[in-house]
């Protein structure tokens, strides 16, 4: 376990796809000591700018099913017909070195991870507008119209959740956004729960 203060904290974002979830938990991961990204295993097929291990772990389904077995998970789900899964070494490395690992999940997955560890934080990523995120799904240029229409479908479903997270944050500007999400962790981090009083005692030399 690491000599710190600070206990593990486990960070949680959802946005519809293409809200920016994943943009900011990487700028903040680099800007922080002692944090780290949780990487996602997923059976879908890599996009040409994904790296393995960076961006998800890629596996085919009878992988991914006995990943299930296995109890490698702390949640999955299964998402237009491919499955995502979040890995259970990530959280207890968490606890293990008092680490922030931030996580990127959609609202049934999040939910799942803080019913099990009810100290997660919930971060929830609104894009400045419907229009706005469909021009950014647009301009990626991975997906057809056809399932552009239906992420943008999703997206309203998935926005109905945004009052069960702890807080809520409107990405028009990523650097903005980014520096949001470090104050929230600053914050969480400061709170009196998050304190681990004991290194500290056991620093002390009267």
């Amino acid at each position: 376990m690491k000599n710190s203060d600070k206990k593990a904290l486990l960070v949680i974002l959802s946005s519809p796809s293409g809200g920016g979830k994943t943009s900011i938990s990487r700028e903040v991961v680099r800007s922080l000591k002692n944090a780290q990204y949780s990487v996602s295993v997923t059976t879908r097929p890599k996009r040409k700018d994904e790296k393995e291990g960076k961006d998800y772990f890629f596996v085919t389904e009878k992988k991914f099913k006995e990943m299930i077995a296995k109890k490698n998970f702390v949640e999955w789900a299964r998402v237009f017909g491919k499955y995502y899964g979040t890995l259970k070494k990530y959280a207890e490395r968490a606890f293990r070195e008092n680490l922030t690992i931030f996580f990127t999940l959609d609202p049934q997955g999040a939910l799942a991870l803080k019913k099990k560890y009810p100290q997660s934080v919930l971060i929830y990523i609104l894009p400045p507008s419907l229009s706005e995120l469909k021009r950014r799904l647009q301009k990626r240029k991975t997906d057809s119209a056809a399932i552009i229409q239906k992420r943008l479908k999703e997206a309203l479903k998935e926005i109905s959740y945004w009052d069960k997270y702890d807080y809520v944050l409107i990405n028009r500007n990523l650097k903005k956004s980014v520096e949001i999400v470090r104050n929230i962790v600053q914050a969480e981090k400061n709170k009196s729960r998050n304190f681990n009083f004991q290194v500290w005692r056991n620093q002390q030399h009267l």
